[in-house]
């Protein structure tokens, strides 16, 4: 505890003493499309006749620091656009802002490309890091014709998607509840909605989308596996603009704008945005796909509404407020599953005028609260609500980069689960942590080293976790680079969904486990109540050709403590929680062409999964040994005004217990008056008895091919119609989804379902 608070007065200070004058210069800023006031990421700004330059981030933002008082000319290249020549003048220790707007260069053809990508690439370790935009997102073959990045994570490497029904994401070996999903820097509980192609995101808002599948480092934490970040744009800040879409599998539509516009010159502005989603699938299954499921349909029903309101200042400071409602539900005859999620939150952006620091925080109030009814009607619900927030402070230098910060997280959760035995699991708890971070990163040539140390305290079990981080990367050469990272990290929170299933939808939360046994024991209390893990990774990036990049990872989790809800116990004396331990190995390889019309990707994983209850090693049901997916897009015509793509992913098959008989599960209410010779198990089910050895066997290979066909008709400079024709599932492949033992029943996934959607953007 005394370690956390004199870190807590480090960063109380650190922003005084970095507002301390320096006789050297800075220039910062950001660059934006002229058109419409978007941030350009990834474009190259430097000062003409020197090797002084930086890539813009995702939000388009830059620094040149510690400059020598003079005359420049700052330059800013973007393929594509009319490069950008502005004469700066410096005086001592001054901090310069500019912001700079690129115009489309009629004259793109001839372009010089200068790929701010890969000067990002020889300065930042970016192990285990994918960076997806919302243009990324929209190539993609997407079922409905509707792009989503639920559709988009499962062709990354590494990741694992177990159903189109329900599935959950397993991401290099870690449960959903071990990987950490931020919107804005609020953790969504549950992003995706119960038929597995969507999520409660809007891609159309999306700006960027970190996805961290291991070794990320200290400015993440409270999750043992991987992070999501997912970063959303402001609204238009010139015009009023949308879009309404629909096809058979939903409808949505945004509106967005200036309260007040941003000037041709620059300034301030104001804009707020607001979007909203409705399934269909449900309404239009009979009509268009009844050969899915002729008894129940396909009876997934979501609403989705989001908002936010922006306020940017002339110097680049910013502040947005936003608010969520996410609802959805199934209602299968023999369960009726829903869950509601809502919150609002606050993010901002300070940039100090007289100091070489920038301030990120954000505040956030949350909750989600699910419950499903079984044919049994025994009562299963789960409610979490809670509050974030947090502060950063990022100061850069001419080769380093320092940010720390510190964050507050408390939530409640509530919990309420009879099992198939009905023996009652009822949890209440109140949980809160205080977490700081420290992250410098450093250039020496072609070293670029990335040390970390993030504190975790979860008050709530009087715990303090230093968890220390480490990233590196070397340049051998221009185009061939080396990456490592290492990390240790911990969780207190504990899904209710049981890795030995096949199928979930009733995701519920807990924490803080009151008393915790090691496995295999029922008397030896563990004292340390965390879910724990060690990361190892390593990599080489190769850049094979200008357009041509190859890497490859491989990476090591050591789960030195897991912990799950005890769902099968039988009487109430029986603990509520088992203990395990596990891990995940692997190598990851992608490789990716980019054309001026085309773009190829192809990823391949191959994947060991175990868990150790302490009575046996078994795999997880999520372990899918190989995992490969080829992604094509292809832009034709004058105008680009038709693309085309294609997605086909292949899969080993899941593992699971393997059935050695059936007998009459009879309850024996009559006591000794029970007719054990005539119970035909009609009340009482049929009772199944299991392999010995754990998910033993294997199920059928998966493989599915996904096209799609898109035609752009542009009517005016912003009106323009989009009309896609999608195809998912395109050779009928009978891919398995559940098997009913008792009814010897297979339920596949979703067979051929082709689409046609429309957009229209104005």
């Amino acid at each position: 505890m005394r370690l956390l608070l004199l870190l807590f007065a480090f960063l109380a200070v650190a922003p005084a003493v970095s507002a301390q004058k320096s006789d050297k210069c800075i220039v910062r800023g950001y660059v934006y499309f002229k058109d419409n006031a978007e941030p350009i990421p990834f474009a190259t700004v430097k000062l003409e006749g020197t090797t002084i330059g930086a890539a813009t981030d995702v939000n388009g933002f830059f620094s040149l620091s510690e400059l020598k008082a003079g005359a420049y000319t700052l330059v800013v290249n973007y393929l594509g656009y009319q490069d950008i020549k502005t004469p700066i003048k410096l005086e001592r220790g001054q901090i310069l802002f500019q912001n700079i707007y690129m115009v489309e260069d009629a004259q793109s053809l001839q372009a010089v490309e200068i790929s701010g990508k890969k000067e990002q690439a020889k300065s930042d370790v970016q192990i285990s890091k994918i960076a997806v935009t919302a243009k990324q997102i929209r190539a993609l073959p997407s079922v409905g014709g509707q792009a989503d990045i639920a559709q988009y994570l499962t062709v990354l490497p590494g990741v694992v998607f177990t159903g189109d029904q329900g599935g959950q994401l397993y991401i290099r070996g870690g449960s959903p509840v071990q990987n950490r999903i931020l919107l804005d820097g609020m953790t969504i509980f549950n992003p995706f909605h119960s038929i597995g192609f969507y999520s409660v995101f809007e891609t159309e808002l999306i700006r960027n989308v970190d996805v961290l599948t291991g070794g990320f480092n200290a400015e993440y934490g409270g999750r043992i596996s991987a992070i999501v970040d997912v970063k959303t744009r402001e609204g238009n800040r010139k015009r009023l603009s949308g879009l309404v879409s629909a096809s058979p599998f939903m409808a949505k539509a945004i509106i967005e704008g200036p309260v007040v516009p941003l000037k041709s010159d620059g300034g301030g502005s104001m804009s707020v945005v607001v979007a909203g989603k409705k399934a269909l699938i449900n309404q239009t299954d009979s009509r268009f796909y009844s050969y899915v499921d002729k008894e129940n349909g396909i009876p997934f029903d979501f609403t989705d509404y989001y908002g936010k309101v922006s306020v940017n200042a002339g110097n680049g400071s910013k502040f947005n407020v936003f608010g969520f409602q996410y609802n959805d539900r199934v209602d299968y005859p023999i369960s009726d599953f829903q869950w509601k999620t809502g919150g609002v939150g606050i993010d901002f952006t300070l940039i100090p005028q007289s100091s070489n620091l920038i301030i990120n925080g954000n505040f956030a109030f949350s909750g989600y609260d699910t419950k499903i009814e079984e044919a049994d009607r025994k009562e299963r619900n789960s409610g979490l609500s809670g509050f974030s927030g947090g502060l950063t402070f990022t100061n850069f230098g001419r080769n380093s980069e320092l940010r720390y910060g510190l964050e507050m997280v408390g939530f409640r959760t509530d919990f309420n689960f009879v099992n198939v035995l009905g023996v009652t699991t009822e949890e209440v708890e109140n949980n809160s942590e205080f977490n700081s971070f420290v992250r410098w990163k450093r250039k020496f040539g072609n070293l670029v080293i990335e040390p970390g140390l993030r504190l975790q305290y979860y008050q709530s079990l009087n715990n303090l976790s230093p968890e220390p981080r480490l990233g590196v990367k070397y340049s051998l050469t221009d185009n061939l680079r080396l990456k490592a990272a290492a990390g240790y990290y911990t969780q207190n929170l504990v899904s209710t969904i049981n890795e030995r299933d096949i199928v979930n939808l009733f995701v519920g939360f807990l924490s803080s486990p009151p008393r915790l046994f090691k496995a295999g024991s029922e008397d030896e209390v563990i004292s340390n109540r965390l879910q724990k893990a060690i990361h190892g990774v390593a990599g080489v990036e190769i850049d094979l050709a200008k357009n041509i990049d190859l890497n490859i990872e491989t990476y090591y989790k050591g789960f030195t403590q897991l912990i799950g809800l005890n769902r099968f116990k039988r009487q109430g004396a029986d603990p509520n929680y088992f203990v395990e331990t596990g891990s995940a190995r692997g190598v990851d390889v992608s490789l990716k062409w980019e054309g001026k019309h085309a773009y190829l990707w192809g990823a391949y994983s191959l994947g060991y999964v175990i868990r150790d209850d302490g009575e046996q090693v078994y795999p997880p049901v999520f372990d899918r040994r190989h995992n490969l997916n080829l992604v094509a897009t292809y832009q034709a015509g004058k105008k680009e005004e038709w693309e085309f793509g294609a997605r086909w992913n292949f899969g080993s098959g899941f593992p699971f217990t393997l059935t050695q008989g059936f007998y009459n599960n009879i309850d024996f209410d009559n006591g000794i008056d029970t007719d054990v010779y005539s119970n035909n198990s009609q009340s009482d089910g049929l009772g199944i008895d299991y392999a010995t050895k754990r998910n033993g066997g294997r199920l059928p290979y998966y493989h599915r091919l996904d096209l799609s066909a898109k035609r752009t008709f542009t009517f005016t400079k912003y009106l323009k119609l989009e009309v896609t024709a999608a195809c998912t599932n395109t050779y009928d492949r009978k891919n398995i989804f559940y098997f009913d033992r008792v009814r010897y029943d297979r339920v596949n996934q979703l067979p051929i379902m082709p689409s046609l959607s429309a957009t229209l953007q104005f």
